[in-house]
């Protein structure tokens, strides 16, 4: 396997990645709130009483962080070399997942595994085995 090292970015990995952990800390010290992006999302469907507003803020912080960060000069959005169709099928089966395994990534991934608990690092290693083979399939097996 070689790197590309033209396009290799461990600094802004590395950025966001602390980003990303620093505002799960945040979320949790000041709301006492888990971020998990599939929890927060669905308890806006339907919504509770007096528990939308922060719901929105942070799903709207979600979408606003591309062009935010994109107007402080970072490289340009990812593009997808998959059809829409198939990008629509991915994002039904996350969502599918997600819900069958009692949250998602950033529930799991993030604040399940700082929190040292044993269903996350379930969900997180089947995540990621599941990821690894779904690559490996579709660069190595499929046509």
């Amino acid at each position: 396997m070689q790197i590309d090292w033209t396009h290799f970015t461990p600094w802004s990995g590395l950025a966001g990645g602390a980003l990303i952990g620093l505002a799960a800390s945040a979320f949790v010290l000041l709301l006492g709130k888990i971020a998990g992006v599939s929890g927060v999302l669905s308890g806006l469907l339907p919504p509770r009483r007096n528990d939308a507003g922060w719901r929105l803020a942070f799903l709207i912080g979600l979408f606003a962080a591309l062009p935010i960060a994109g107007f402080l000069g970072a490289s340009a959005a990812p593009q997808y070399l998959e059809t829409d169709g198939l990008l629509a099928l991915a994002g039904l089966l996350v969502g599918f997942g997600s819900r069958l395994g009692s949250g998602c990534t950033s529930g799991h991934g993030v604040c399940g595994l700082s929190r040292l608990s044993l269903r996350s690092l379930v969900a997180t290693s089947l995540f990621m085995l599941t990821g690894f083979a779904v690559v490996f399939v579709r660069r190595h097996v499929a046509v």
